[in-house]
């Protein structure tokens, strides 16, 4: 159990902030046979902190929502529909660990550095135009960081034409693995391995787990990758 927990996200801030920096997510809903269909999505993971504009005054969303926007016909829809309990997740592959990392022939001693986010929840079509704008609006906060673009409202056309899925959060848990289980001189020796069989795409793996390269070259742990 100790060990199990080493690898859990506790974090709910960096649970958010890591769903909010990746650029896709995976919805799973129960098509009419009992199977799973899982479909990717743009998403966007919003607080109870945030406040819907309407009419000049502000309305509090009720509660933590994961907001997609869709097409208005389709299986998933259809499936949302007949049963609203779905599952969602976000993965973040960070770095593949060859077998020869840790012993010169053993494969079964290949692993995976990444860090996951599964949620289970309740999945709704939104009908309010005023909610869907906002919701539209965030996800265009999300993915159009540099604007240029003029806020949705519910009176456009636009707007009530899309559908827009809600997923409430019953149960979010998080697991990660940056290196977090290793001494920090255990850390750095990994990651002098990573460099050579990574080249230029190491520095955003060493980032994550926490190590940065001084101006001479040699590397250092600048914060311990707890999350």
């Amino acid at each position: 159990m100790q060990l199990r927990n080493r690898f859990q996200i506790k974090s709910e801030y960096r649970i958010i902030d890591f769903l909010n920096s990746q650029p896709v997510g995976r919805i799973c809903s129960i098509d009419i046979d009992g199977f799973p269909q899982v479909i990717p999505m743009n998403f966007v993971f919003v607080e109870t902190q945030h406040e819907m504009k309407m009419n000049k005054h502000s309305t509090p969303i009720n509660s933590d929502a994961i907001y997609m926007h869709s097409h208005p016909f389709g299986e998933k829809i259809e499936n949302i529909k007949r049963n609203s309990k779905v599952g969602f997740e976000v993965d973040q592959h960070v770095c593949f660990l060859p077998s020869y990392y840790f012993h010169p022939t053993d494969a079964s001693q290949a692993d995976t550095l990444y860090i996951s986010v599964v949620i289970k929840g309740n999945a709704f079509m939104i009908s309010d135009a005023t909610e869907k704008a906002f919701a539209l609006n965030m996800l265009m906060k999300k993915y159009q960081t540099e604007g240029l673009y003029e806020s949705l409202n519910q009176s456009m056309r636009s707007v009530r034409a899309v559908s827009v899925i809600k997923v409430v959060p019953q149960d979010i848990r998080g697991k990660y693995k940056i290196g977090q289980h290793w001494t920090a001189n255990y850390r750095l020796k990994m990651a002098e391995k990573i460099i050579r069989r990574e080249g230029i795409n190491s520095t955003q793996i060493l980032n994550i787990m926490g190590i940065e390269e001084d101006r001479t070259g040699k590397l250092y742990v600048k914060r311990e990758p707890f999350m």
